[in-house]
């Protein structure tokens, strides 16, 4: 069946086995696949506090360990604390084959705003951290968040930082780093540390600045991990988007998600949900094949 030919029904209420026709890629030296599941959503209203249902909560874990998903992206300072915990409650001890990524470089205050945590002191406790709410002796893979600007990327050096996340690797509560929110420039200053094994940035069918840079990390085998697939899209954007997703009988977020898998191998998905439904609709998209002619209308979103 051409992707064309799907009804809206058939593809956005399917409940896949497993998300086994997505293809793999290599994460820190684990082949994990290509669509995984982004834990944030699980938190309180502005990821901060519990749930609102925690049960449902539990259920789209398991649910996501039931389906096949071997790679989750979570973090300490989603809650704090309470999506990690969340996860260990549900699934732990841990499938084999499951890659958790976590991310420190940041804290919440009392309200919940999001502040750089940067010191040495406040990495080693972020991934001290993640290890006893997740239940594990070793991270398998830490991410480290740059907070310059809360809102993007912006430049500035990150040997510091990373390097005390490099000791803790060293230390052995680490296998494998990566960065989050960072420009080309820090991307190069990083590799220079430490070997890097994912990027984690802002990117989608609207917001594209790392083009480049995935090309160039594809050709060194380096995952890069879009986050907010349909975030930043002005009015239009979305109108072009919800026109294709309509004539393919899917959602405007699975042709979004389609895109970035179609877009290069390299391409690692996080999409997150607190809805087991929802979910469903994401693990979809493994099945979704854009034609020609909707790749090429959508790349003219940019």
């Amino acid at each position: 069946m051409s992707s064309s030919s799907l009804s809206s029904s058939s593809l956005s209420s399917s409940s896949p086995s497993s998300v086994s026709n997505a293809s793999h890629y290599s994460l820190g030296g684990r082949q994990v696949g290509r669509l995984g599941y982004g834990a944030m959503q699980l938190a309180g209203p502005g990821v901060f506090g519990p749930p609102r249902d925690r049960d449902a909560a539990l259920a789209v874990l398991r649910e996501v360990i039931a389906k096949g998903v071997n790679h989750i992206d979570t973090s300490d300072f989603y809650g704090p604390h309470i999506t990690n915990q969340l996860i260990r409650d549900a699934i732990h001890p841990y499938p084999d084959d499951l890659v958790i990524v976590t991310k420190i470089g940041a804290r919440r205050d009392d309200k919940g705003a999001w502040l750089p945590a940067y010191s040495p002191e406040a990495l080693t406790a972020a991934v001290h951290d993640n290890l006893r709410n997740l239940g594990l002796d070793t991270m398998e893979v830490v991410n480290l968040r740059i907070m310059f600007d809360t809102h993007g990327p912006a430049e500035g050096s990150i040997e510091a930082p990373l390097t005390a996340l490099a000791e803790l690797q060293r230390q052995g509560l680490v296998k494998h780093i990566g960065l989050s929110n960072i420009t080309p420039t820090q991307l190069t200053e990083g590799r220079g540390i430490c070997d890097i094994v994912c990027v984690q940035n802002h990117y989608n069918l609207a917001h594209r600045n790392d083009d480049a840079m995935i090309d160039a990390l594809a050709a060194d085998g380096i995952a890069y991990v879009p986050f907010f697939p349909l975030g930043g899209f002005s009015p239009l954007q979305s109108d072009t988007l919800s026109t294709v997703a309509q004539r393919l009988g899917a959602s405007p977020l699975q042709v979004a998600l389609a895109w970035l898998l179609q877009r290069s191998p390299n391409i690692l998905l996080i999409p997150g949900t607190s809805s087991v439904a929802h979910l469903h609709e994401n693990l979809a998209v493994a099945s979704l094949v854009l034609p020609a002619d909707a790749v090429n209308e959508l790349n003219g979103i940019a």
